[in-house]
């Protein structure tokens, strides 16, 4: 871990940025027809403003027929007319701009949609040519092909293999789908690929975007022979140091393709970036992704789903710096996204007790308030760390997920093809409330919601919060100014204690201390409390709460 000032660390925009991510179908209607879009996400900048973010991300806005909602690409190089226009996008980029707001962009490199004109040109092809080449077209097993290439699951439940109809009616060759059937996977193996998103990289950057987020980037390569795969399919597993590599996850060849990328990037001005989303582990391998001359961040989801217990928080802490440290980039730290229970609902059940896929009607259920208190003290203690934070749009809110919506409401592909085993990411995504009094929250202009809002959502809108002493939302803005008056994206970090109970570090002339323990922990002598996720008792800081000191 670079503890030592002395010694050179990265520099650049993104290496201690504040970066908030945008779920469009669920920030802002414009037009009131239940889903988000861009011009809603333009006509709410100044929130992002005046919260105190430096980027924004978009999760996809692309053509689509939504079988992943926008994860499953038709068209690279245009908008969904559900969500706007490429005016629309560029009016977006240019009052982003003109409020130094950077703006990140959602890239699905892994797969296209089963609509995009590649796969629907392989489909008419037959075996062995051209347009069959761009994917993953294999034979069936058995005398009649009537069984998948090989076990491989899909991360979304189900066999990842879908046999094809040819153009006579007759049964067909099998295409390899690592998510939703409609999210056929490329074949990087092959040329036209590459210089397809090398176009498409460029076709954006033109534009001016600041950079792109690159969804599943340690599943674009596949070995080669695609063995059997006999262990369970999760998107974070295999890993280890003591296990095998997964044969379609964190492939070498990955990296050259991001070497590629880089470069492209680095022929504009004014510091583009790459962020990968990769599900790797340990902290080692996942560091090899932001080498110098390969992306520049990739998310923590290590820290993400660690326990909330000292020893824990601890252990990932320190594990990611000294990682990051190793190959001289930031660390990112993140709680909550569009993937995952959200953090004020997560940490409000048992510890230990593990990550549900989506929490409903049934399922044991958090502990709202004990959620929110954690989450407060979790967010404390991420923002107080070098590095850079990702925020997921509505934590701000202390929004928890919607944990009753019911069954028949849900759309995630994740429920249908694991038998209703796993109720997927609905409950993080629903639209978030701007007004406690208006249609849909303040969310749209109608009461049009394409995911229903609980009734709880108006003691969570932003007009109940803005400048209200102790708000969730007012944590965060204090936060973050305090994060960057303090330098402390940008700091280092010291451990001063570390124990089952607590944890004690300094960065810059901040000490931050989080208590985990039962019991009350007194305030270091002479300190001026500049944070705090919960009022303390008297000169003691209560349980699951953080403090920002200054001596």
């Amino acid at each position: 871990m670079n503890t030592d000032p002395t010694q050179q660390t990265p520099t650049g925009w993104w290496t201690e940025a504040a970066i908030y991510q945008i779920y469009p179908r669920s920030f802002a209607d414009s037009d009131g027809d239940g889903v988000g879009d861009l011009p809603g996400i333009t006509a709410r900048l100044d929130h992002l403003v005046e919260l105190g973010v430096d980027a924004v991300w978009l999760s996809p806005f692309y053509p689509s027929p939504q079988a992943d909602a926008g994860y499953d690409v038709a068209d690279y190089r245009n908008v969904d007319p559900l969500f706007g226009t490429l005016a629309d996008a560029d009016k977006l980029l240019t009052e982003a701009r003109s409020r130094g707001l950077r703006v990140i962009v959602d890239l699905v490199p892994n797969h296209t949609s089963s609509a995009h004109r590649w796969f629907q040109e392989a489909l008419a092809a037959s075996p062995g040519s051209l347009p069959r080449s761009r994917y993953i077209f294999r034979d069936g097993l058995g005398p009649a092909g009537d069984q998948p290439p090989n076990d491989w699951q899909s991360v979304f439940g189900g066999p990842a293999w879908t046999r094809t109809v040819d153009p006579d009616g007759q049964p067909g060759q099998w295409y390899l789908h690592l998510f939703d059937t409609g999210q056929p996977d490329l074949n990087w193996d092959n040329p036209e690929v590459h210089e397809e998103f090398l176009d498409v990289l460029r076709f954006w950057l033109d534009r001016g975007v600041d950079g792109f987020r690159v969804d599943v980037a340690h599943g674009l390569i596949k070995q080669a022979n695609l063995p059997d795969w006999q262990e369970p399919q999760e998107i974070l597993s295999g890993n280890e140091i003591d296990k095998p590599r997964p044969p379609m996850w964190d492939q070498e060849g990955v990296h050259e393709i991001y070497r590629q990328w880089r470069q492209v990037l680095d022929s504009y001005p004014g510091e583009r970036v790459l962020v990968a989303e990769a599900w790797v582990e340990p902290a080692e391998r996942l560091a090899r992704y932001v080498r110098p001359d390969e992306m520049h961040q990739a998310f923590n989801f290590e820290y993400l789903l660690a326990a909330w217990t000292a020893p824990a928080q601890y252990a990932v802490i320190t594990r990611s710096l000294e990682a990051t440290d190793s190959v001289g980039a930031p660390t990112t730290w993140v709680l909550s996204n569009h993937d995952v229970v959200r953090h004020a609902s997560r940490l409000g059940l048992a510890i230990g007790g593990g990550r549900p896929n989506g929490i409903g009607i049934g399922d044991p259920q958090p502990d709202a308030a004990l959620g929110l208190r954690r989450a407060r003290a979790a967010t404390l203690l991420m923002l107080a760390l070098p590095g850079s934070a990702y925020l997921y749009q509505g934590e701000e809110l202390g929004l928890p997920e919607h944990t009753t919506m019911p069954d028949e409401a849900r759309q995630d592909p994740t429920w249908a093809r694991s038998g209703h085993t796993q109720r997927g990411r609905d409950g993080c995504r629903v639209p978030i409330p701007w007004e406690a009094d208006a249609p849909s929250y303040g969310f749209g202009p109608t009461d049009a919601s394409w995911l229903p809002q609980p009734p709880s959502w108006a003691e969570y809108a932003l007009d109940r919060q803005r400048d209200v002493p102790g708000s969730t939302y007012e944590l965060y803005r204090e936060a973050l100014r305090l994060r960057r008056a303090h330098g402390l994206g940008r700091g280092t970090l010291e451990w001063l204690s570390s124990d089952d109970e607590t944890l004690v570090f300094r960065n810059g002339e901040l000490t931050v201390l989080t208590n985990f323990g039962d019991a009350p922990v007194p305030l270091p002598p002479n300190a001026e409390v500049l944070a705090t996720s919960a009022p303390l008792t008297g000169i003691a800081i209560p349980t699951d709460v953080t403090v920002w000191l200054r001596s």
